[in-house]
């Protein structure tokens, strides 16, 4: 790399703090800064990100949460410049399946120090994920997930959020079908939630499967049902762990393309932010994307 340009999302749970010391640390391990811009006006940050690109740097450092990921591999996806990420966010997801150190003086040194790799990005319709999107509670999480209840409790705010979600839950229909002939279609009623994951974890380290990776050109699909509260916490319990097995409560399918349509239009959360609607169709971009990844990184995470 011979120009790096290192954008900090200034909003993020730690961004306003942590982008002088990543500048000082970058500078230290000689990544070639050309331009530091901490952003506090989330607006402009695709526009920052393309104009860097456009005044040749040739790589860019981000500091920011999933969220913040995911908006700017639109912006990346299928093009030559590599990402080299410090995990600024609450759950920092992305960052625990590439194994980037949570630390920032470790994530500077895998910048430094790391090696490029390729990984997927799911697409949902036309909008490029790392992690995972959902339709049902997942919407109604990111929904009651605020700022604030980030700042106050971090980590915690996930499941504190799905606490509020809960109440509010309306049981749905779906029907999913695979273009490409690998599944039967499947319709499923009285659900809680249809998730789509690209990466192996997401809602705070929660696996995607045992064996989910984010460069095997697949979708990892678990479809949960409604359920009393004792099981449906039975069921978190078992879906932390990665468990692939089905159940009375849970789907698990495996597919590079899926559609889906439910009985009623629902959100659909996209790593944290609402930006599509039901029905929908979800698919994999393979080795989309550039990240730079700890040299002990293997293939799939």
């Amino acid at each position: 790399m011979t120009k790096a340009a290192l954008i900090v999302n200034a909003h993020s749970r730690s961004g306003a703090r942590a982008c002088s010391r990543a500048e000082e640390l970058l500078r230290a391990l000689d990544v070639p800064l050309g331009a530091v811009h901490p952003l506090r006006d989330l607006s402009r940050l695709l526009e920052v990100v393309e104009g860097a690109i456009d005044s040749g740097h040739d790589l860019i450092v981000l500091g920011g949460g999933d969220g913040t990921v995911s908006s700017v591999v639109d912006v990346l996806a299928h093009r030559e410049v590599p990402m080299g990420l410090l995990p600024l966010g609450t759950a920092n997801d992305f960052a625990r399946t590439m194994h980037i150190p949570a630390e920032l003086e470790g994530a500077c040194r895998t910048i430094a120090r790391g090696h490029v790799v390729d990984v997927d990005l799911g697409l949902c319709g036309g909008n490029y994920y790392v992690n995972r999107a959902s339709a049902g509670l997942g919407a109604s999480v990111a929904e009651h997930m605020s700022p604030a209840l980030k700042r106050r409790v971090g980590p915690l705010a996930y499941p504190v959020a799905t606490a509020r979600a809960l109440r509010k839950h309306r049981p749905f229909a779906a029907r999913l079908e695979f273009p490409q002939g690998d599944h039967e279609p499947v319709e499923l009623d009285d659900l809680l939630q249809i998730s789509v994951a690209n990466g192996r974890y997401f809602g705070g380290g929660q696996l995607a499967s045992e064996d989910a990776s984010i460069d095997d050109a697949m979708l990892d699909i678990s479809v949960m049902r409604n359920g009393s509260p004792l099981r449906l916490l039975s069921m978190a319990r078992e879906l932390r762990t990665g468990s692939s097995a089905d159940s009375s409560l849970v789907t698990h399918l495996r597919t590079p393309e899926v559609e889906v349509r439910t009985d009623e239009e629902l959100p659909i959360n996209v790593d944290g932010e609402l930006v599509a609607n039901t029905p929908q169709s979800f698919s994999v971009a393979r080795n989309a994307l550039h990240v730079i990844a700890p040299t002990s990184w293997k293939d799939g995470g």
